[in-house]
């Protein structure tokens, strides 16, 4: 398999970026996921589950504080217009602020009417300590847009899901891949281009591949990795 498309999420359920090569460090792809907005009166964490609207949105590396592009072009980074265009108070916060990392699942995927609140990962914003850069092929998204599964890694080709519990490398950086990856309502979610909602996207998951899609992996050595590198496993 060979890597088709490299993608940084810099904050937790904005759109990200496209990449042509990243490094590859000890919370996986270097400042992926290292924001996230936070409901001020709630101390809970925003994710698209919860507020869909985020990803309508977009997010940009600038070496600092990122900035966001929202849905009528504005560029900020201010805590104030994103909480205009949010509706909400929010802040934006750096993965080195502390505090709890609380999120919120729907409990009724059909009406959304109730959530449950669960911790995520130290570090990077990620939902799952276990998983820090996420694989998925081709041949697992068939018709499906690959965005709406936000993976790091696309691959061109098939059977990720047998590198579970295997070493890959890619250009220079080396991955355990550790699991396959539970998928929620994000996957269901409209986002720009034309993706629509579509529930049957998670059904579909369910009914034909246990809940998950793609697979996860943790850094075993740090390295970088462009599009067109081969993934070995050994």
């Amino acid at each position: 398999m060979q890597v088709l498309e490299l993608w940084r999420y810099p904050v937790k359920s904005v759109q990200g970026e496209r990449c042509d090569a990243v490094d590859v460090g000890p919370e996986g792809f270097v400042g992926d996921r290292a924001w996230a907005l936070f409901d001020t009166a709630t101390g809970y964490g925003l994710t698209a589950r919860r507020v869909p609207e985020l990803l309508f949105a977009a997010a940009r590396t600038t070496g600092g504080r990122p900035d966001l592009v929202l849905p009528d072009g504005t560029v900020t980074g201010d805590d104030a217009v994103l909480s205009d265009w949010v509706g909400r108070s929010v802040e934006l916060r750096p993965a080195s602020h502390p505090g709890p990392r609380t999120y919120e699942n729907p409990a009724d995927l059909e009406t959304e009417s109730r959530w449950n609140p669960f911790s995520g990962a130290d570090g990077a914003f990620h939902d799952n300590a276990g998983s820090r850069v996420t694989l998925l092929s081709t041949g697992s998204t068939g018709d499906w847009s690959p965005r709406r599964f936000r993976a790091n890694v696309l691959l061109d080709g098939a059977g990720e899901d047998g590198l579970v519990g295997q070493r890959v490398r890619l250009g220079t950086a080396v991955l355990d891949v550790v699991a396959p990856v539970a998928r929620c309502v994000m996957t269901t979610r409209p986002q720009p281009g034309g993706i629509g909602r579509d529930t049957a996207v998670l059904k579909t998951i369910h009914r034909t591949h246990g809940g998950t899609l793609s697979v996860g992996a943790v850094p075993s050595s740090g390295g970088r990795i462009a599009v067109g590198d081969e993934l070995r496993a050994w």
